[in-house]
């Protein structure tokens, strides 16, 4: 996939080196076959509560979003994506697992149990 060409705000600056009209771009998406994947179970902060994350994806935010939407309908669950991982309500690595592997993807389970 092309870069994307993302917008930042600068306000102000005391940089004199600074240059306005610099272009920031966002990370290029990897290939399926490419990602290294991890899913594990996390009830840290949760109120001992339950979520699946998956981390290491790397690309873009739109990328991870649409992969987050897949992957929350294919499991009939709800969650979110918040700083480059995807939370998944409960317990569902077994399902993750397989719809990453069937979508091309290289994820392991991570942590214990």
């Amino acid at each position: 996939m092309a870069k994307k060409k993302k917008e930042k705000y600068i306000v102000y600056s005391t940089n004199s080196d600074f240059n306005e009209e610099e272009e920031y771009y966002e990370e290029e998406t990897l290939a399926n076959t490419e990602q290294d994947l991890r899913v594990l179970l996390d009830k840290k902060q949760r109120k001992g509560k339950s979520v699946t994350l998956i981390t290491g994806f790397v690309g873009s935010e739109d990328d991870l979003k649409t992969l987050g939407k897949e992957l929350k309908s294919k499991c009939g669950v709800g969650g979110s994506v918040k700083k480059g991982e995807i939370i998944i309500q409960g317990d569902v690595r077994e399902k993750v697992l397989k719809i990453l592997s069937d979508s091309g993807f290289k994820a392991k389970k991570s942590g214990g149990n």
